[in-house]
């Protein structure tokens, strides 16, 4: 059994009681964070997750919203007592965009200082990203204005699936991606050549046959369009929309 932390779920302008989207699998006293656009220490705070417990940042690609509170992550670690360094995963742009954003502060003062160990991974479908602990992740490459990937994370006994899509324009990719997973969680924007809309979101999940579709990296305009999520649930029903500090377990 595994839990899923919605960190957060807005895109890079939502709502005021949204922050960007930043997800947490907890798993056997043991936590995976995928993305760190905001203060993403508080946020694993509120969910009651105890800081040591974090093994790894996965950084699905690199713009802003999706980077760049991780050099706060880290200062808050150390703060917190971490000495240990912390596991910085992704395709190479964005682990360069981790290393530039880290490197713009000036920490070679600060004692017992852990940074991090960066570690690249293959931009292909079904790429190995983790597999560590409980967890066995793989990567495919999603469709935006720079590279990215969406994330299939399995529990290692086999008690669960999630999919996450990261940022993308709907591709087929993705349905592999999420294929028979227990609960998919899809981005939904505006529409751009950059992002999915809710409907074809839902098609994403229904194509692939998951058991429930989460609706994230939220616009304010979609929140306040009630008619786009009727059509999203015309396609598949089991459309929730997501929440800051909402929780799911698989």
């Amino acid at each position: 059994m595994a839990t899923i932390h919605l960190l957060g779920t807005g895109a890079a302008l939502s709502d005021a009681h949204r922050t960007t989207t930043m997800l947490a699998f907890e798993a056997n006293g043991e936590v995976l964070l995928v993305d760190c656009g905001g203060d993403v220490v508080q946020r694993l705070l509120a969910h009651g997750i105890e800081l040591e417990a974090l093994r790894a940042l996965i950084v699905t690609h690199e713009h802003a919203d999706h980077v760049s509170g991780f050099p706060l992550l880290m200062e808050r670690l150390w703060l917190a007592g971490r000495r240990e360094p912390l596991q910085v995963i992704g395709i190479a742009p964005a682990i360069a965009q981790a290393r530039r954003s880290h490197d713009a502060f000036d920490t070679s003062s600060w004692p017992d200082y852990p940074g991090a160990e960066y570690v690249e991974v293959e931009h292909a479908p079904g790429a190995t990203v983790y597999e560590q602990g409980p967890w066995r992740v793989l990567g495919t490459p999603g469709v935006h204005s720079v590279p990215c990937i969406g994330l299939r994370v399995e529990h290692r006994d086999g008690s669960g699936v999630v999919a996450y899509s990261g940022d993308t324009a709907f591709t087929e990719s993705m349905v592999e991606l999420a294929r028979g997973a227990d609960l998919l969680v899809h981005e939904a924007g505006e529409d751009d050549a950059m992002h999915t809309l809710p409907h074809e979101a839902a098609r994403v999940a229904a194509l692939a046959g998951v058991r429930r579709l989460v609706l994230v990296h939220l616009p304010p305009s979609l929140t306040k369009d009630e008619a786009r999520l009727e059509r999203a649930r015309a396609v598949f029903p089991s459309v929730i929309l997501g929440e800051d500090g909402a929780t799911f377990e698989v």
